[in-house]
């Protein structure tokens, strides 16, 4: 089945409030819709410069701004969105075959990633005609 953008959502993730600070945690296959098996993090983007800029075959990812704000362009071949991403205890799951960049970042933000697997180059697809010949089975 290929993903649309409705199957892009942001997702309130549990947030704890307290004096001393707020805490807000995930749990793979019950905030977010697939086991964890990767954390990596984009910090010091400049603001001119964009991240991403590719879909996946297989992989699902769950982007979430621990810090500042950056939005999120996506895109499913048909239509296109952009999502603004600005706090810590919300979250976007990107699924596979969505085209993605991440955009427009404020100085010192923070861009959080899980994702659904371990980095596997093949997975990627960077060349955008070559997405939407993807899309056309």
């Amino acid at each position: 089945m290929r993903s649309t953008l409705n199957d892009c959502k942001v997702i309130v993730l549990p947030k704890i409030n307290d004096p001393r600070g707020n805490l807000t945690f995930v749990e793979g296959n019950q905030h977010v819709p697939f086991e964890i098996k990767r954390v990596f993090y984009l910090y010091d983007v400049p603001t001119e410069e964009s991240r991403g800029a590719h879909a996946h075959h297989n992989l699902h990812q769950f982007l979430i701004c621990l810090a500042g704000s950056f939005d999120v362009a996506l895109d499913d071949g048909e239509f296109q969105s952009k999502i603004h991403l600005n706090r810590p205890w919300k979250g976007l799951h990107i699924p596979p075959m969505i085209w993605a960049a991440e955009v427009n970042f404020d100085p010192g933000s923070v861009c959080f990633v899980l994702a659904s697997d371990c980095y596997k180059e093949d997975d990627y697809i960077r060349d955008y005609a070559e997405y939407l010949s993807l899309l056309k089975w």
